[in-house]
């Protein structure tokens, strides 16, 4: 390995090492997305976390292709460049529902690749998508976890009539440096996003549908700025909230600025719960889906206590 590369590839501090995970039910996860012909962005994103969420049998499954139209310096899923993409799969939505109902899952987490090819992003694909499960599993939980949509409402409408349980679209991170880090998409036009939804949900469906919103820290940001960006998730009615510690998927990708220890993770999540989040997962190894059943569980055991 190169000099330049170890630049990108900083020593792990004791918290970021992780131990094996026994197979469990990776081997059947496998090999039911591969006879289904399904992406994961478990996968697609090099997540840490994928052996020890496929032992438990779950994953989260991505949909609309295995690659983007943007090109977001942090992110390891391929990029389709000047390549022309293929349209959504027809099928795509019934094997999604078939994975669901044969892994038993009871929290179902759907995202996707930027489509900004599409006319309506995609956003069609994924209320088909909800559907097909609804269908088949009546009683799941669903989360999405979508992209922008280029900031278009009308793909927003489809997706909220629809109806997922959870809807989720990244900030990413701090205002500061998202033209470096998502140079195709825009912070204002994220936190606009969540608004949109949160009060468009408001208005079809009794009790609206709850938002939930990530941040990655490491890339360069200061701690004043996250609790900035934590006060814009919540201007805009944003309920759910994940931080993780960003790593560099490659040396061509962003480096790692800081590891932030795991106390400062609970004091940022703490913070996040003073603020009125209603739901908070902050950790090294936190990622948008992960445990996602888990932390929307605490939506309702903190309703349950009062």
């Amino acid at each position: 390995m190169s000099e330049d590369s170890n630049k990108h590839t900083p020593k792990f501090p004791p918290w970021l090492k992780k131990r094996l995970t026994p197979a469990g039910h990776a081997p059947a996860v496998n090999e039911l997305l591969g006879k289904l012909g399904l992406n994961t962005v478990c996968a697609g994103a090099h997540c840490p976390n994928q052996c020890e969420c496929f032992a438990r049998g779950t994953a989260t499954f991505m949909i609309l292709g295995d690659r983007c139209t943007r090109a977001c310096r942090f992110c390891a899923v391929g990029e389709a460049g000047k390549k022309k993409l293929s349209p959504p799969r027809a099928d795509e939505p019934d094997a999604v529902a078939q994975a669901v109902a044969k892994m038993n899952l009871r929290h179902v987490v759907v995202t996707c690749v930027t489509r900004d090819d599409l006319v309506d992003g995609g956003a069609e694909h994924f209320a088909r998508t909800i559907s097909a499960i609804r269908n088949r599993v009546p009683n799941a939980v669903i989360e999405v976890l979508t992209s922008d949509f280029a900031g278009r409402n009308e793909s927003l409408d489809v997706v909220v009539a629809a109806r997922p349980d959870v809807f989720n679209h990244n900030v990413e991170t701090v205002q500061r440096l998202h033209e470096t880090v998502r140079p195709q998409a825009n912070y204002r036009r994220s936190l606009t996003v969540l608004d949109y939804v949160k009060k468009k949900s408001l208005q079809v469906h009794p009790g609206g549908i709850y938002t939930k919103s990530g941040l990655m820290v490491g890339l360069g940001e200061t701690d004043e700025e996250i609790i900035q960006s934590l006060r814009d998730l919540r201007s805009v009615g944003c309920d759910i909230l994940t931080l993780g510690q960003y790593l560099a998927p490659s040396p061509a990708h962003l480096p790692v600025a800081r590891f932030m220890e795991p106390s400062v993770f609970e004091q940022l999540r703490q913070e996040a719960l003073r603020m009125g989040f209603s739901a908070v997962a902050a950790g090294p190894f936190v990622r948008s889906s992960y445990n996602a059943q888990d932390v929307f569980g605490e939506i309702n055991r903190d309703r349950t206590s009062k």
